[in-house]
């Protein structure tokens, strides 16, 4: 006699893997270029002018940490020191967090910067995920 509890879970592992093909149906990701006026996708010849870039909204963590440095009382009005500065101090910062921050990704990318980018809605959309560098830096 089959063991109902193993058809079962057959049967949910087969509505799962179904779910999970159509949600990411259609959804690829590629490398791109981002261009002067848009980002030219390596899988596709011509570049794309409008185009979304993802948005992080995070909290940032600080651990506690320590920083080396010199105090300076009195600045000019670009931030120069006026008179002399302190000997060397240790300044010592707790454990902090910082609420809704936000990543702004589109405007630290330049033209020649190499990019991820997930195709959605059938290609009708892309989405700059991120800035890809070469594991030397």
């Amino acid at each position: 006699m089959d063991d109902p509890y193993k058809e079962l879970a057959g049967s949910l592992r087969e509505q799962i893997a179904g779910y999970t093909r159509n949600a990411v149906s259609g959804i690829t990701s590629e490398l791109g270029t981002i261009t002067a006026t848009g980002v030219k996708l390596d899988q596709f010849k011509h570049e794309i002018q409008d185009y979304l870039v993802a948005d992080f909204p995070v909290t940032l963590k600080f651990p506690a940490f320590h920083l080396l440095g010199t105090t300076t009382s009195l600045i000019d009005a670009e931030g120069n020191p006026l008179g002399e500065s302190s000997q060397r101090m240790r300044f010592d910062f707790e454990e902090s967090e910082i609420e809704d921050v936000n990543i702004n990704l589109a405007a630290g990318l330049k033209p020649g910067d190499r990019v991820v980018v997930l195709n959605c809605n059938g290609g009708k959309d892309v989405i700059v995920m991120c800035r890809v560098v070469s594991s030397g830096g």
